[in-house]
């Protein structure tokens, strides 16, 4: 048992989920050494406005910054990220080979995004993670700039959307059949690509990118197919990447980002949580082995569970159960249309059921559940909030007689 008083907690991660995590230690009682470490130099600020309003110019910087409360307390080291970190002896390295001691640690570093392992000059590729980004495309973007976008995910939509919106010559280009196809499915990326095609974003889809290259004629994209699309900017929005690389070497988990246990606990470690993208948890809600989810409301939901766990690790007091279960959400806005989700479509991506619409009217309100073995476990649409309050009562009431079930 540690005097949480004279204890020092170091966070590392300055985005909204070391922010919470910080919040929620305050909160719980801790009123010991805050110290939040950022690669960035701002302070914590909101991501999803990067692909739409910020990169479309109708939001600025400050805009976007989260409040951070005067008696937060925190010591705040920003523009430098932490190198290494030797858990046994409670500390961690920063890139300027300074180190930190800690009682707790809380790893919120999140992702990074993936870059495609493809030949080609690096000349006008972007990727899309953080504010410099999405001021460096900014930039870019105008009427009559052809943009490619690698990638039909979230991110890969919403750019192409707003890079539309602003005159840009867009054409998308995935591997797969439909935009969104993986979390979605087929139904719901069919409805998409209609959606964005009524505006005049290009699709090539059921293409691999094998190189960039630059010649006298310009910019080109080469397919796996030998097809070429000429380009003026491109965007790589492949997925991403856990920020763990600084863990190794501490005998963790790191297959895909940080595994965790239902306390958020890093492997046992009482003084050691993780929270938000870079957590791999198990959720008592829907079962199954241990995941990492990159919506926008689990950095905030881990966040009071782990500060509660790192609290109570370092008193000695008594921890809440093991199970945990939160309810993943997600919003997505493309052209006028608001894409919204809770549960976890992906679990029942081979069993779409169509709610309310008509998959070959984009233009009106859809929502559509996501069923696995009979059981309401995700929705999906694009209707009214209100609407999805029905859907989101059945997929708790759902899970939580799984939840009975399971010994």
């Amino acid at each position: 048992m540690t005097d949480a008083t004279a204890a020092r907690v170091v966070v590392v991660g300055a985005g909204l989920g070391g922010l919470r995590t910080a919040e929620q230690l305050r909160a719980k009682g801790f009123r010991g050494e805050l110290v939040i470490v950022g690669d960035e130099e701002h302070r914590p600020y909101t991501r999803p406005p990067l692909s739409k309003e910020l990169l479309a110019g109708t939001m600025s910087p400050p805009d976007v910054a989260f409040d951070v409360r005067a008696d937060l307390g925190a010591h705040w080291r920003l523009g430098t990220g932490v190198a290494a970190a030797r858990l046994d002896e409670r500390v961690v390295v920063l890139e300027d080979g300074e180190e930190l001691g800690y009682d707790g640690l809380v790893i919120a570093t999140g992702v990074r995004p993936r870059r495609l392992p493809v030949p080609g000059p690096e000349a006008d590729r972007f990727t899309l993670r953080n504010l410099a980004h999405s001021l460096a495309l900014r930039r870019r973007l105008r009427a009559g700039v052809r943009l490619c976008v690698i990638g039909a995910g979230f991110i890969g939509c919403e750019v192409a959307a707003t890079a539309r919106r602003l005159g840009a010559e867009v054409t998308v280009i995935a591997p797969e059949s439909v935009p969104m196809e993986r979390p979605l499915g087929r139904e719901f990326g069919g409805v998409l690509r209609e959606l964005h095609e009524s505006r005049g974003v290009r699709f090539m889809l059921g293409h691999e990118v094998s190189a960039f290259e630059a010649g006298s004629a310009g910019r080109e994209v080469v397919l796996s197919d030998g097809c070429r699309v000429p380009f003026d900017v491109a965007v790589e929005a492949v997925g991403s990447v856990p920020a763990v690389e600084w863990l190794a070497g501490n005998g963790l988990d790191l297959s895909d980002g940080v595994a965790c246990d239902g306390r958020l606990r890093v492997q046992g470690r009482r003084e050691v949580v993780a929270v938000g993208d870079v957590a791999r948890f198990p959720n008592a809600l829907f079962g199954g082995p241990a995941s990492r989810v990159e919506h926008w409301n689990i950095p905030v939901e881990t966040a009071r569970r782990a500060a509660a766990t790192l609290v109570a690790g370092l008193t000695g007091s008594e921890q809440e159960p093991a199970h945990f279960g939160p309810l993943p959400a997600f919003w997505s806005n493309q052209f006028d249309t608001r894409l919204q989700s809770y549960g976890a479509p992906w679990l029942g991506a081979a069993d779409v059921r169509l709610l309310d619409g008509d998959w070959t009217r984009a233009a009106e309100p859809i929502m559509a559940g996501y069923h696995r073995d009979g059981e309401l476990v995700g929705v999906v649409g694009t209707a009214p909030p209100r609407s999805f309050i029905p859907h989101r009562t059945a997929i708790l009431a759902a899970a939580k007689k799984t939840m009975r079930r399971t010994p």
